[in-house]
């Protein structure tokens, strides 16, 4: 009867051990200030405003990818490894907000599902700028540095816009947004395939 006491004494002793040996290895992040704030969840729906906000952003990105992923043309892209590349949308609204998320998003979904793309015009500068780098200013060695002249074109560029109609009255704020892209051929300014997609969103005042 002893040795089986002694026997369980040392097992929970063990398993005691070994439960606050488990508890020591465990880290937690340290946390700072006490403001209060706190994560969420990037896909909630946001519906703070009746503005554009990340929600309408993400409607907007995944509605248009699957319509244009489904187009004939970027089916062969894929195929051929083929090009593509984007203006800036430009933004008709009566409000400021970055369309680059937009743009940047259709991007990222085309590429996941096999499109690439060449940079886009608004950052030409910083690739211009790093060809010199290398090529000219005498700090790379010639046999392992990169050379002019070897970037290649898009076939197709992405272009588009976003336009909205807010009416106001006593009570009542309604906001309308209409979203369109379009995808042209640049040899010769084709409208191979647009899309649009139309958001509402209204708020008592």
């Amino acid at each position: 009867m002893s040795s089986k006491l002694t026997f369980n004494y040392r097992t929970n002793l063990l398993f005691g051990t070994l439960l606050l040996a488990l508890a020591g290895c465990q880290t937690t992040s340290p946390t700072t200030g006490t403001s209060g704030v706190s994560y969420g969840d990037a896909k909630a729906v946001e519906t703070v405003t009746t503005e554009l906000g990340s929600t309408d952003i993400q409607m907007i990105s995944e509605k248009m990818t699957q319509s244009l992923i489904q187009h004939p043309v970027i089916q062969e892209m894929i195929k051929k490894r083929g090009l593509l590349m984007a203006s800036p949308v430009q933004n008709k609204t009566s409000e400021y907000f970055d369309t680059k998320l937009i743009t940047d998003t259709v991007l990222t979904q085309l590429q996941k599902n096999g499109i690439r793309y060449v940079i886009e015009a608004d950052n030409m500068q910083n690739q211009t700028d790093e060809l010199r780098r290398q090529t000219q200013s005498g700090l790379y060695d010639k046999k392992k540095s990169v050379k002019v002249g070897k970037m290649q074109g898009a076939k197709y560029r992405l272009d588009g816009s976003i336009s909205s109609i807010i009416k106001k009255t006593a009570d009542l704020k309604d906001a309308y947004y209409k979203m369109n892209l379009r995808l042209i051929e640049i040899e010769t300014g084709i409208v191979e395939w647009s899309d649009e997609k139309e958001i509402r969103k209204s708020a008592k005042r």
